[in-house]
């Protein structure tokens, strides 16, 4: 089956006063049609930041600095500014991590939701309205008219993420990125934001990139799962695979600290749940070698020079660790501070762009 989107070494360079962040140095990931994969991480791994770089809306200081991304066959990173936004919100959408802050608090829901529909689509204002109240009952608002009139602040948070939701699926994208869509909802609002995630993605036939770092939300989610630590993929296959035969060391640290429906605590002398040990790196100044390797009771001399390229041990199942037969290359050092972005476009982002998408404008000279 054809990739929908394929990221292969993705790299999302900070360039600050202090230095270069490589805040993204090698993540690699692919979503099939219908599928949704799940991307796993600590914060600051990288999770969000590779989302925001599908749709090329890294927040400067940031910029896409290597790798490639395509979508259906056509390179992202050749498109210009116009193609772009044309692709935005109507193509490829994202569910925002916190709808009270992708929501304009000035604007009506109506009037949010009506102006995506106009840029993309040449339809009248009351074809418009009458398309947003659809959705909002789609996604289990009742009395769409009378939300549609209201302004975000007199929506529960619920609502508001289900009002998100409706905006990402305006125009039927064929891929649908959610970064953390149940953050900062209750466990009942949780439930009922992931079936109903689940429900339109089948009825609608739709991809979702799954961005979390909840082991649980993206086992009842995904088809797939990449793990992804500080900047670079740890390791890729199928959901069971990933479960009950992990590879990489970073990987079973996550399941380990997991807590387990399965698991009687009780019977312990000491119940203890399992941490990872140490903190994520700054990446301002990042390990060389494995970037997991200050971390991993399994690192060695070796897991501090060389950096561990991703080697496929089985079908469908792809990990980056020296301990699992990965080839390892030395690292290579980062671009000096004012080095163009390595022949990519500069992106300049109009605020109507990023409107369509949710998303507060961007000046990129700032």
């Amino acid at each position: 089956m054809t990739d929908l989107l394929t990221v292969d070494a993705l790299k999302v360079h900070f360039f600050t006063q202090s230095g270069v962040a490589p805040a993204i140095d090698g993540i690699d990931f692919a979503i099939r049609p219908r599928e949704t994969l799940g991307l796993v991480g600590e914060s600051g791994s990288g999770k969000t930041m590779a989302s925001l770089a599908v749709l090329r809306l890294v927040p400067p200081p940031a910029r896409i600095v290597g790798g490639s991304l395509r979508f259906r066959g056509h390179d992202l990173l050749a498109l210009d500014a116009t193609a772009m936004r044309g692709l935005r919100g109507k193509s490829i959408a994202m569910i925002f991590q916190n709808p009270a802050f992708s929501l304009n608090p000035i604007l009506s829901v109506g009037a949010q939701l009506i102006e995506i529909l106009r840029w993309h689509e040449r339809v009248s204002r009351t074809a418009a309205r009458d398309r947003a109240a659809e959705l909002l009952r789609l996604v289990g608002i009742a009395d769409p008219l009378h939300r549609l009139r209201q302004f975000p602040h007199e929506l529960s948070g619920g609502m508001k993420q289900r009002i998100c939701i409706a905006r990402a699926l305006l125009c039927n994208p064929a891929l649908i990125l959610a970064d953390e869509p149940t953050t900062n909802l209750d466990v009942t609002i949780q439930a009922q934001i992931l079936d109903l995630l689940e429900e339109l993605r089948e009825r609608l036939h739709m991809a979702m990139l799954l961005v979390s770092h909840d082991m649980g939300l993206v086992a009842r989610m995904a088809h797939r799962i990449t793990v992804v630590y500080a900047g670079r993929t740890c390791e890729t296959a199928d959901v069971r695979s990933i479960f009950h035969a992990p590879l990489h060391p970073y990987t079973r640290a996550l399941l380990d600290s997991t807590p387990r429906v399965d698991h009687d605590y009780g019977h312990e002398a000491h119940p203890t749940l399992r941490t990872i040990g140490g903190r994520i790196p700054n990446l301002a100044a990042p390990p060389s070698g494995c970037r997991f390797h200050p971390r991993c009771p399994e690192a060695t001399a070796e897991c501090a020079q060389l950096r561990p390229e991703p080697i496929q041990v089985a079908p469908g199942h792809i990990v980056s660790c020296l301990k699992r037969g990965s080839p390892g290359v030395p690292n290579a050092g980062l671009p000096t501070l004012g080095v163009p972005d390595a022949g990519l476009p500069t992106m300049e982002l109009p605020a109507v762009g990023l409107a369509a998408m949710g998303a507060p404008p961007v000046d990129p000279t700032a």
